[in-house]
């Protein structure tokens, strides 16, 4: 028998990609095999070997209304992705978030390949919403690698497959708290998202709110981050600005998040972030028109990473008609000030860091590679 065992991975986006990357470096270095690597990944997996079956860009959608608008094409893409796992016959397969992508590639193959064991890296948010589908997991998966600490004891009481916590992606961030002393600027880091959809929605909003901050606060400093791809439009759109924020590149965006006194944020991964870096914040987001209609299907009593791990609510989130210029900026003036609000959040962001612990130096990666590789063996 060959020792050659073949690991078939989908990552749907950027952000799965590098989990991916992560994951077949951690098993290439663990396993007793020689491994084969195949399926749908970006340039980090590339690295680790793999020949992607076609560009991640394809189906590496978000919000109801775009994915509407590229249906066609990533329809094709679930059958071809499918197709080659079935032609593969693959010791193991490894779907990596992007559950509207990867669980309809689980359905088929698992129709055809019964006997080969599936892995989602990720958990979908059926704490958040439709949370009927935990338990339809349990038809086309195996085993759920989490990277929320409660995300197994929810699967358990929803019926789901058997989870396994194995840290979250940015738990090894410590920041340090800023002071913020009254003879210096207040630098206030401002975050509108990463697709274009989200920060043509919330840069009038961001804008408004820092022209009214900019009358309490006149030493105030701004700095904007950007995906690249988007950084011609924030660039024209802030000219009129009346304190126009300095962009920060990707490259950039940790040396931001450590001199920030105070975030004004899209919701999103980010939160967490901010949160580690110790960057005391405010949530905000306005939904795209389809999403807004089916915003009643929500379940979870927040969006915000770092409440839902604590627990409690410590962020403020803003959503939509909530989301007002004069109430952003009183809130942000808070922040920006040696408050019991500001000292609040850094209390409990302390608390957050103890909750993402794993148990001595493993990695995200490591822990994941070590349940995948009990599959294997």
């Amino acid at each position: 028998m060959s020792d050659d065992v073949s690991v078939f991975l989908v990552a749907g986006e950027e952000s799965g990609d590098l989990l991916g990357g992560s994951l077949m470096a951690a098993l290439s270095t663990n396993s007793q095999k020689t491994l084969k690597f195949s399926g749908v990944g970006g340039k980090a997996m590339e690295q680790q070997g793999m020949n992607s079956l076609f560009d991640i860009n394809d189906i590496a959608v978000m919000g109801f209304s775009a994915v509407i608008s590229r249906l066609p094409k990533i329809l094709k893409r679930i059958q071809e992705t499918a197709d080659a796992a079935i032609r593969e016959k693959p010791n193991l397969i490894v779907l990596i978030d992007s559950p509207d992508f990867t669980h309809r590639v689980a359905k088929k193959v698992r129709a055809k390949l019964p006997d080969v064991p599936i892995i989602k890296y990720v958990c979908p948010s059926v704490w958040a919403w439709r949370s009927h589908r935990a338990a339809k997991m349990r038809d086309y998966v195996d085993h759920i690698l989490a990277i929320l600490p409660f995300e197994p004891k929810v699967l358990k009481e929803l019926n789901g497959p058997e989870a396994t916590y194995v840290g979250h992606p940015l738990r090894s961030i410590s920041g340090v708290r800023s002071a913020i002393d009254d003879d210096s600027r207040t630098k206030l880091l401002l975050l509108p998202g990463s697709r274009m959809g989200e920060i043509k929605r919330l840069l009038p909003l961001f804008k408004d709110t820092v022209d009214i901050l900019l009358g309490m606060r006149p030493d105030l400093e701004l700095s904007l981050v950007a995906v690249e791809k988007h950084r011609a439009f924030i660039e024209h759109e802030i000219g009129a600005w009346q304190l126009k924020p300095t962009i920060i590149g990707q490259g950039g965006k940790k040396e931001a998040l450590e001199g920030a006194h105070a975030a004004l944020a899209a919701s999103g991964t980010v939160l967490l972030e901010l949160a580690l870096y110790k960057v005391p914040m405010i949530s905000t987001y306005r939904l795209d028109p389809i999403a807004r209609q089916l915003r009643s299907l929500m379940t979870s009593w927040s969006a915000c990473l770092p409440n839902l791990i604590l627990g409690y609510p410590t962020v403020s989130e803003y959503v939509d008609e909530h989301a007002r210029a004069p109430l952003l900026a009183r809130h942000l003036n808070r922040l920006l000030s040696n408050t019991p609000e500001r000292e609040a959040q850094l209390d409990a962001f302390d608390e957050l860091q103890q909750l993402l612990a794993l148990e001595g130096k493993t990695s995200a990666s490591e822990k994941a590679a070590e349940v995948c590789l009990k599959y294997l063996n």
